[in-house]
């Protein structure tokens, strides 16, 4: 199998190829500039993402781990707090919360949506619970006005991991303006990704986009006046120019990926034992990624990868499995809908620039898979 004619999960360089002239202009102006720190393309681009996500505010920062964890911050969850999320996510999510010394406090997914479920939560509430962090997982957002219902009749902050979910909405609204606060990741194979690691917090709360400004720059607004114990998690101006250049696109791109994914629908419907993802009817998500779930998904996965076809699995091990988490005592069994997916789900390749002979491809490749292997 040559180089060519491989099928990534996703494809960088095709996409930088179609945007080259702008990134090349907007990197220039900024080498020309010098403003490397808390320059004028990072200030562009927080108002723009900020308007794209409905905000009144968005504050660039360092990574998705770091607006995940300056928002909890910002929130002043500190040592002896709890934070409930869900088992199944990248660990980022629960590390956030370890990082303020809080406890992070899981509960289990849909199995349908792979979100958080929202009918689980009130029994994991406890007297020290601050929050409710659920995660956008795959650009598919959770059930927010359950949760939120349950944030407000306990008096909970509601957070977002939208780390995937650039542009998805639910009940028309964007994610990423749906809670107090919202965390993005730009890393580069996010569907909004820089050409390193970056990230974003948004919210319509004034005050708390200040204050996560402040804590991003040392805990200073002034240059030597560090009103706060900060640290250095600022958005870099190059990376900012980065995603102001891929921003104007950014809704294109998820049409895209909403079209790929109908595709995906419509050709592997009914093969094998496949069960293909849907979407709820009041969200619009942006398919970050296309995950099928099959009961024979290691031996498929090693066919496409034999086959060429970058297929991935997110996430193998469920957070309360991972090894830094094992002093929390979870057990195997005490999130078994997580667990299951784990044993099950399988990403294929989808991105903007994929064609439909790729697409095809990647479908006949695994209908081969079932009639000769199963």
């Amino acid at each position: 199998m040559t180089y060519e004619n491989r099928i990534p999960l996703v494809d960088l360089v095709a996409q930088f190829r179609a945007i080259e002239p702008e990134v090349r202009r907007r990197l220039d102006a900024t080498l020309t500039r010098a403003d490397f720190i808390l320059g004028h393309e990072l200030a562009e681009f927080e108002s723009a993402f900020a308007s794209f996500c409905e905000c009144r505010r968005a504050v660039g920062v360092a990574s998705g781990l770091d607006a995940l964890k300056l928002a909890l911050r910002a929130l002043e969850i500190r040592p002896g707090d709890e934070v409930i999320t869900v088992a199944n996510s990248f660990i980022a999510t629960a590390l956030a919360v370890t990082a303020v010394g809080a406890k992070p406090v899981l509960v289990d997914c849909e199995p349908d949506t792979f979100t958080m479920n929202p009918a689980q939560i009130e029994a994991a509430i406890t007297d020290r619970t601050r929050a409710v962090l659920p995660v956008h997982l795959y650009g598919h957002p959770a059930d927010i006005a359950a949760i939120g219902a349950i944030c407000e009749r306990y008096g909970l902050h509601l957070v977002e991991d939208a780390a995937q979910a650039h542009g998805a909405r639910y009940r028309g609204r964007r994610c990423g303006s749906l809670g107090v606060l919202a965390a993005f990741s730009f890393y580069p194979g996010k569907n909004l990704g820089a050409y390193g690691d970056g990230g974003a917090v948004t919210t319509n709360d004034e005050a708390l986009a200040d204050r996560i400004a402040t804590l991003r720059n040392y805990g200073s607004k002034v240059k030597y006046i560090h009103e706060l114990c900060g640290e250095n998690s600022r958005l870099d101006t190059l990376q900012a120019a980065v995603l102001n250049a891929k921003l104007a696109h950014l809704d294109t791109w998820n049409a895209r990926r909403r079209e790929l994914a109908a595709r995906y629908e419509e050709l592997l419907k009914g093969v094998g034992d496949l069960q293909l993802p849907k979407a709820q009817a009041d969200v619009e998500p942006v398919w970050h990624l296309y995950v099928i779930r099959t009961s024979y998904r290691d031996r498929l996965l090693a066919w496409l990868q034999e086959h060429g076809i970058g297929a991935l699995i997110h996430y193998p091990v469920p957070i309360h499995l991972q090894p830094a988490y094992a002093h929390m005592g979870w057990k195997r069994g005490q999130f078994p809908v997580a667990e299951r997916l784990a044993q099950e789900i399988l990403s294929l390749p989808i991105y903007p620039e994929m064609t439909e002979a790729q697409l095809n491809r990647v479908v006949a490749v695994i209908r081969e898979f079932f009639d000769r292997a199963v």
